[in-house]
């Protein structure tokens, strides 16, 4: 049995973006509803406030896989286990806890402390999206080369 559901591997590159435009649209559908709800806001302050928020995370999201996997490529053991998984989604929403913060204390005009209060609720909800979406990803897509068997040549 293969671990991927499609014929052929991505280039990392290409895998890369089509891991974050997926991710962040899905996210997108998934939060405005939330934010409307959560912040009283209107659907178009609310979409406002997703798009902004997923453009932020779209290009933490490229540039944290790109510096995970160069980091994955070098370690002993291969493989995603469900501890590097974890590991990935704490570090990808911790990282973007510091850009996002700002973000939103600026939109809905409130504190630093108020949006980060408000992040905790996002960032609960993301860290077990990050994870579960990547494992569905890798399911679909097969695992990056950097978490890949090396091959017997």
């Amino acid at each position: 049995m293969t671990d991927t559901v499609l014929p052929r591997r991505l280039t990392p590159r290409a895998r890369r973006v089509v891991q974050a435009v997926l991710y962040e649209t899905l996210a997108v559908l998934l939060v405005t509803p939330a934010l409307m709800w959560l912040f009283q806001r209107s659907p178009g302050s609310a979409l406002g406030l997703s798009v902004a928020m997923s453009a932020v995370a779209l290009a933490w999201n490229y540039g944290f896989n790109f510096m995970f996997e160069r980091w994955e490529a070098v370690q002993a053991v291969r493989g995603r286990s469900l501890a590097r998984r974890v590991a990935h989604g704490i570090g990808f929403e911790g990282g973007l806890v510091l850009w996002l913060v700002p973000l939103m204390a600026w939109w809905l005009d409130i504190s630093l402390w108020h949006a980060f209060v408000a992040d905790l609720g996002i960032l609960a909800f993301f860290l077990v999206y990050t994870v579960v979406f990547t494992w569905v990803f890798d399911r679909v897509f097969g695992l990056p080369e950097s978490a890949a068997a090396p091959r017997a040549d």
